[in-house]
């Protein structure tokens, strides 16, 4: 290392990408947005020069072109084999003398405690969880989605609001108010209509995202279906903090545990009030929180933790 250490700080998600430059003291020198990092959609080449461009633009303004370490959180690297490839890949484009890459969960968590330690659920497109401890051990989880046991998230939740109102609608299900609000917030006057303009593409199935919001909006109207939806989101993220805290050892210790992403940022009233309540029944000592945070500081946070 030199005099003055440089970090390069990269929080790489699927829809957007933030870099910053820090120095060792925690001066930031530059910071550059760019597009998301999405490997597995476009292929490792095409996301690399994404990730090239945003990176390049950081290194220009902070007047540098390489940094002593690369502290990379990433969307998509799942599995140890996968940080394995993403930091080959990293480490090929000369940026820093030494390179890490994580799951981009951590940088939330690492943005949101004054040590590497905690568990952190995010709980935005999809749901993810991951924990670690200042001695380097960590929990995780694949996150893939329904293969590999996981449970809601903004896309999931909407397509299981879609599916109990469609069954309302056509009398298979519970009756349920989401049958006449999802179609609504589309312009539409029935779920069957709703489902064809998604099928036929007259809506485009990107856009069923925002139906998480509606669904929230349903269930403090009091809806008995849509609050059972919002209650097993609630469920599922305590499931897995309350495992994060298991593995780590940390359940009978005061652990913060950071809650993030854009479903939990939200902020809704009884999803939050429930997990605070869950967790208050399966680990009294967690301290849950909401990080607020940029991302990116915690990608930084961990390069810091590496230079010392």
């Amino acid at each position: 290392m030199g005099l003055t250490a440089h970090v390069l700080a990269i929080d790489a998600g699927n829809s957007k990408t933030d870099v910053a430059i820090v120095t060792a003291d925690g001066e930031v020198l530059s910071t550059a947005r760019g597009g998301g990092f999405r490997p597995p959609a476009v292929g490792l080449d095409t996301a690399m020069t994404t990730l090239t461009h945003t990176v390049t633009q950081a290194l220009s303004t902070a007047g540098l072109t390489t940094v002593d370490h690369v502290s990379a959180c990433l969307a998509n690297a799942d599995f140890p084999v996968e940080e394995d490839r993403l930091a080959a890949a990293l480490r090929a484009r000369g940026w820093g003398t030494t390179v890490t890459v994580r799951n981009d969960t951590f940088a939330i968590l690492r943005a949101g405690v004054t040590e590497p330690r905690g568990v952190a659920v995010v709980c935005g497109a999809g749901i993810n969880c991951v924990g670690m401890r200042p001695d380097g051990r960590t929990a995780r989880f694949p996150a893939l989605g329904r293969v590999s046991g996981d449970w809601g998230g903004g896309w999931g939740l909407s397509e299981e609001a879609l599916w109990h109102a469609a069954r309302s609608e056509d009398g298979r299900g519970r009756a349920t108010a989401l049958a006449h609000t999802l179609p609504a917030h589309f312009g539409l006057s029935s779920m069957y209509a709703l489902i064809e303009a998604l099928h036929l593409g007259g809506i485009e199935q990107s856009r069923r995202h925002e139906l998480t919001p509606v669904l929230f909006a349903t269930a403090a109207h009091g809806d008995t279906v849509a609050r059972a939806i919002v209650e097993r989101q609630a469920d599922e993220v305590v499931a897995m903090a309350v495992v994060a805290l298991t593995r780590l050892e940390l359940l009978d210790e005061p652990t913060p545990v950071l809650l993030g992403g854009g479903v939990l940022a939200a902020q809704h009233p009884q999803l939050n009030g429930m997990i605070t309540g869950l967790l208050t029944d399966r680990a009294p000592k967690a301290a849950p929180q909401v990080v607020t945070a940029s991302p990116v500081l915690g990608a930084a946070l961990l390069g810091l933790d590496r230079v010392g």
